[in-house]
């Protein structure tokens, strides 16, 4: 039934999260703790902050409790921008780098087990049209108004 695209596009992520939740709790990590490791991991160091929030989805503010969470686990660090000082950079920590490899592996195998009976070419073409439609959503998105009433 074509209307409930939607709801399975949109319970997808929520139910992926709540098991990365569940399997990552015992490394004390929340979600949003890594979340930030991981994207902060896959976009280098030395991003500044409002960079960070905004590659996550959050507003800066939100995301400066977290950061000071990571701080507090020694897993990341805040340095000054030397082109502007009121600019924090973050910077991954080298006790973070085991727990990055945890989380991977973790991720991995939960992405096995969730993809389990479907075959690499159904996950090509599933990830084509999961291109496809991004794709137009973002052009729907950026389209101005044109009256179509």
């Amino acid at each position: 039934m074509p209307e409930t695209i939607g709801f399975k596009l949109s319970r997808l992520p929520r139910l992926w999260r709540a098991i990365l939740d569940e399997r990552l709790a015992p490394l004390d990590l929340t979600q949003t703790r890594w979340v930030t490791l991981y994207h902060l991991w896959q976009m280098g160091d030395g991003q500044p902050q409002c960079d960070l929030a905004r590659a996550i989805g959050v507003e800066a503010p939100s995301l400066v409790r977290t950061l000071d969470q990571l701080s507090d686990q020694g897993l990341i660090e805040r340095r000054p921008c030397p082109n502007d000082r009121r600019t924090k950079r973050v910077y991954l920590t080298e006790s973070a780098m085991p727990l990055l490899e945890q989380i991977v592996a973790i991720a991995d195998q939960a992405r096995t087990e969730i993809l389990e009976g479907v075959s690499q070419q159904e996950v090509a073409t599933l990830e084509d049209l999961l291109n496809r439609i991004e794709r137009n959503a973002l052009r729907l998105q950026t389209r101005s108004p044109e009256g179509d009433c």
